[in-house]
């Protein structure tokens, strides 16, 4: 896929995430953030020519991102982002985590798609 492709993904991904949260269908709406975030870290990842194909190449690309821009948000988001990553399987975040988590989750995919147009 490329660049593009991967960042249209993340838009829709992030798309199918309100809805799902919409519905309350939690596990489900968490994997799609997770994977909105996913996937506009690996259009970043794809433009630099970084490795991308495993979770640890992404945790090491967010902080890669990170250091380039001198700003840690660009490392703490993929964090925030795990955390729904594990809500997809587990279903243990509580609401409040949700009600706080998200828009930061949502923040961080923006801010990657952001860099991808500048």
């Amino acid at each position: 896929m490329t660049e593009q492709e991967y960042a249209e993904c993340a838009r829709k991904f992030l798309a199918d995430s309100d809805r799902e949260f919409a519905a309350g269908e939690r596990q489900q709406a968490s994997e799609k953030l997770y994977g909105a975030a996913n996937e506009a870290l690996t259009a970043i990842a794809v433009r630099r020519g970084w490795n991308h194909r495993t979770h640890r190449d992404m945790k090491l690309a967010s902080h890669q991102l990170a250091e380039e821009y001198n700003e840690p948000f660009l490392a703490c988001g993929f964090v925030v982002a795990e955390k729904f990553r594990d809500n997809s399987i587990y279903d243990d975040m509580e609401e409040y985590e949700i009600a706080v988590d998200r828009p930061a989750a949502r923040e961080y995919v923006y801010r990657l798609l952001k860099l991808l147009e500048d």
